[in-house]
């Protein structure tokens, strides 16, 4: 932490992760935030300008050449912005601050910002390695980080590889491809199940030989027709929902990791 943080970021305080309630949108203090941490970053008023303007493609005003001018330019801009373009700004803004940055730091300082606000506002996105990326709920960012962590551990870069096929599919913009984040999310989950079966049968057919308590076993056998319907053969007018696709994703995640723990010793965890 620098000098010059301030008083909440010294001590550590910061408000509470609010539920999420803001996915397809981006609200007026959304669109405000961006812009204020890139400026906070060191951009200045004109490079604001030509990066919302790169993004959304239009074309600078030429009668606006003073900075507070410009600023209110910007403002308006974003403001009249489809909510997905407001995202794509962000992480532009991102690139565009390293140009500047010599310190190395003012980046990851932006990215940080920009998270904690989106969990502070209950917005369903965050942003990783200068990408605005799908932000879950606390269980399902716990099973999902768990998951891919044990699976490249025990040897299972094709399971840890489907969840993140998973991940990239229900973070795509503008909108998420559910069936395709249930589909990933299920093969992850059949892989670690071979494995630990030793066989080349299908989930449905693997469960009931899975060290499942009951009834345990029986939701994990619902939850795998659930998505065979739902991910493989949709019926019309039937397409999951996005927090289905969650729900299927989480669940997915922690059984392959209960599995792969249960079949480790525990001495070499």
């Amino acid at each position: 932490m620098t000098d010059s943080a301030s008083f909440s970021e010294r001590h550590g305080y910061h408000g509470a992760d609010v539920e999420i309630t803001t996915r397809e949108d981006a609200p007026e203090e959304v669109r405000a935030a961006v812009l204020m941490l890139g400026y906070a970053a060191g951009m200045g008023p004109s490079g604001m300008r030509d990066t919302v303007c790169e993004v959304l493609l239009k074309r600078p005003d030429p009668n606006n050449w003073s900075p507070g001018n410009i600023e209110n330019e910007v403002h308006r801009l974003i403001d009249d912005a489809p909510w997905y373009k407001v995202y794509d700004i962000a992480e532009r803004i991102h690139a565009e601050i390293a140009r500047e940055d010599y310190t190395g730091t003012k980046q990851a300082e932006y990215a940080r910002r920009l998270t904690q606000f989106f969990r502070e506002h209950g917005v369903g996105w965050q942003m990783e390695e200068g990408r605005i990326v799908f932000r879950g709920s606390e269980a399902f960012t716990l099973a999902t980080r768990d998951a891919v962590a044990t699976m490249q551990q025990a040897g299972s870069p094709t399971a840890a590889n489907e969840v993140h096929e998973a991940l990239k599919d229900i973070s795509r913009r503008p909108s998420a491809d559910v069936t395709g984040a249930i589909q990933h999310a299920m093969a992850a989950l059949e892989c670690v199940a071979r494995e630990v079966d030793g066989s080349t049968d299908t989930l449905g057919q693997i469960i009931k030989r899975l060290t499942i308590p009951q009834p345990l076993d029986g939701a994990l056998h619902r939850l795998w027709g659930f998505a065979s319907e739902q991910g493989r053969h949709i019926q019309e007018g039937r397409e999951p929902s996005f927090e289905e696709a969650e729900l299927v994703v989480t669940v997915a995640s922690a059984v392959s990791v209960y599995l792969l723990r249960q079949a480790t010793p525990a001495g070499s965890r």
